[in-house]
């Protein structure tokens, strides 16, 4: 989102008294007399009312005077800044519609831009300002990643507490859009527990759980099972559920989803959209042991009927996930390349054989090419010795 300066031509005594005088005029309980403690009390007793100007106002008026409001705030020193800032992002959460949210928004991330960098209230502005994003539908705006996030606290970084606040509000505001986003933020939160406080964290592990199961485009899921919350979750049954996700077939979650129906589906997972990864994930697992698969053994394996074969095949490739070719005549799935459903040593030690076989090659390709530039070059002293 773009970020404007905030320059009100306006001394700051002018500015306080005209607000007073705005907000007087909308019928606010305010006086329209400056305050005799300061501009900091003109301030809380301005920003008490401000909502008042979401009754009539235009969005471009209003965006003005939020603007006034905000060149004035960001003067007051830190130490005596921090209740004025915390109500007014209190106050910009209280938009009553979609276009005046846009204006508290763009509001807030004046503020947010306009504060030092290493200033702890960018935190509670960031906050604010992304449940205020999600109210107009532009949470993609304000957060586009966990990098970027860090980035924008680089100078300052909030506590563990706060940090784990934040990722659990931007899980809740992406969840319902982006699930890939969501589910790499619920990631990022367990990894903020240590061994210490891991036992605490067990509704964030099962959100994640939950959130990484239910992404379309998530297949990598081992990775969850190192995470400290998650492995205090061992021997549950949304552990147990994971874990046949990260390396078991498709006969084995058909089985558990039999036993455990009524849990499956107070998780809010789809059932069948669990069948559809399951079946994607046991033909990567086949893939990897079986160059070459018929059409019989997939309908037996995915539980698909031999129809569904070839659809299924072109779906799986359009994932990227497995290059294959398919070979109607011979009713067979030829496999080039596929990604490894998990990745632990053995996966490493394959890799490392790979590329030490490359290493040999191209050590052998090296020799070669030396060995036939020094035969070319015996002959060229031949020649010359002959002529």
């Amino acid at each position: 989102m773009a970020s404007h300066p905030v320059f009100i031509d306006l001394s700051l005594d002018e500015q306080v008294q005209e607000l007073r005088k705005y907000f007087k005029k909308l019928g606010a309980e305010i006086s329209s007399e400056k305050s005799n403690k300061g501009v900091e009390d003109d301030l809380h007793k301005i920003i008490g009312v401000c909502e008042a100007c979401f009754k009539d106002g235009e969005p471009a008026q209003i965006d003005g005077i939020l603007n006034s409001i905000v060149s004035i705030m960001i003067t007051i020193p830190l130490d005596r800044g921090e209740n004025i800032v915390l109500a007014y992002c209190e106050k910009m959460t209280k938009a009553p519609n979609q276009p005046l949210a846009k204006v508290c928004l763009q509001s807030l991330w004046r503020l947010f831009n306009n504060l030092d960098t290493a200033s702890p209230l960018r935190y509670h502005v960031y906050y604010h300002l992304v449940q205020v994003a999600k109210q107009c539908d532009q949470v993609l705006e304000v957060f586009t990643g966990v990098d970027q996030l860090k980035s924008q606290f680089a100078n300052c970084p909030p506590s563990s507490e706060q940090m784990q606040k934040l990722y659990r509000l931007l899980h809740d505001v992406t969840k319902d859009t982006n699930l890939e986003l969501s589910s790499k933020v619920m990631i990022e939160l367990l990894g903020t527990y240590t061994a210490d406080n891991a036992c605490v964290a067990r509704e964030d592990a099962m959100k994640c759980i939950v959130t990484a199961l239910a992404d379309p485009n998530t297949f990598l899921l081992d990775p969850l099972l190192s995470l400290k919350p998650v492995r205090f979750l061992e021997g549950d049954l949304i552990h147990d559920l994971l874990s046949i996700f990260v390396s078991d077939k498709l006969p084995v979650y058909v089985q558990f989803y039999e036993d455990h129906k009524e849990f499956v589906n107070s998780q809010g997972l789809n059932h069948e959209q669990n069948m559809k990864k399951m079946r994607l994930l046991t033909f990567m697992q086949l893939a990897e042991s079986f160059p070459e698969m018929t059409f019989d053994t997939l309908t037996k394996e995915l539980q698909i009927g031999e129809d569904e074969v070839e659809p299924f095949v072109i779906e799986v490739l359009k994932t990227k996930l497995v290059r294959a070719r398919l070979d109607q005549a011979n009713r067979k799935v030829h496999i080039s390349s596929t990604m490894h459903r998990t990745f632990g040593a053995p996966q490493w030690e394959q890799l490392r054989d790979l590329l030490q076989a490359w290493k040999d090659n191209l050590s052998s390709v090296r020799e070669g090419l030396t060995n036939v530039s020094s035969a070319q070059l015996d002959l060229a002293r031949t020649q010359k010795l002959i002529h």
